[in-house]
């Protein structure tokens, strides 16, 4: 994480022009019998970081290179009154490593692959050095993966780890669970061709760790994440990304779950192939 999408993190719940004090309700479990309250320093750390960690410095480096992948020949394509229906169309032939390709060439399939690029991204494989390796190799383009992987490293440090509750390894301490997902909510082209294409994500993303100890509950932010994509090698592949804050909702007032319950629906409920 990605995770993911180096432009310096920022407050994931965006600005909302609301402010909203709630007291607690019970004690005990950082997570149970309380609405979120204030952000402590140490949760505001998690909420900075968010979903975006990965682009601690790597996604700029990425950038920086004089990539053309955001000019197109099309002009892109404005929202419809069906725009959120689905298409219908099978999202991926094949999965490569777990990770979703073979995406269409053409605009469905371009909003698929991004859909699902967020989604591998967003996942605690890239806290690990050997996966995030694995994924970055599989979903940039060649030149992109390799400006990259040196920066992510850096960005991905131990010291980094550390202060999420992770080890070295990207693990969590026995007896809890590091959650870091990714959950698109729409998408949108800007641009495209037969050979490049540019699509934003708009999505939720859960951060953080879930344990009886944990000072860091588990979270959520939402973003925008837009991908400059390359058709390349039969498959669209990120040449380029960046992410921007919200459109985040107004809180709802939803009783915040128990650390066994955020636990136990990370273990049990999987994730899904996205389509467009």
């Amino acid at each position: 994480m990605s995770f993911g999408d180096g432009q310096e993190p920022s407050d994931g719940f965006g600005g909302t022009g609301h402010t909203r004090t709630r007291l607690p309700e019970g004690g005990g479990d950082v997570y149970g019998g309380a609405r979120r309250g204030g952000r402590s320093s140490s949760r505001s750390l998690i909420t900075v970081v968010g979903v975006i960690v990965l682009l601690i410095a790597a996604i700029a480096f990425a950038n920086r290179g004089g990539d053309d992948s955001s000019s197109t020949d099309g002009a892109g394509s404005q929202p419809e009154a069906a725009s959120t229906a689905a298409s219908g169309e099978k999202p991926v032939q094949a999965k490569a490593g777990g990770i979703p390709s073979g995406f269409a060439q053409d605009e469905v399939g371009a909003q698929s692959a991004a859909a699902n690029y967020a989604v591998t991204l967003g996942s605690t494989g890239m806290f690990n050095k050997g996966t995030r390796h694995s994924i970055v190799d599989a979903i940039y383009t060649p030149p992109a993966a390799t400006k990259l992987q040196g920066a992510m490293d850096q960005a991905y440090s131990a010291d980094f780890l550390g202060k999420l509750g992770l080890d070295a390894e990207g693990r969590a301490p026995e007896g809890s669970t590091f959650v870091s997902r990714t959950v698109p909510v729409g998408t949108k082209v800007q641009q495209f061709s037969d050979s490049s294409a540019k699509v934003a994500v708009w999505y939720m993303g859960l951060i953080g760790m879930s344990g009886e100890g944990s000072t860091d509950p588990v979270s959520s932010t939402w973003k925008t994440w837009t991908f400059d994509l390359q058709w390349t090698d039969g498959d669209w592949k990120i040449a380029s990304d960046a992410q921007t804050d919200g459109p985040a909702p107004v809180p709802g007032d939803d009783r915040a779950a128990s650390s066994d319950e955020i636990s136990k629906a990370i273990e049990e409920y999987g994730g899904f192939t996205y389509a467009r």
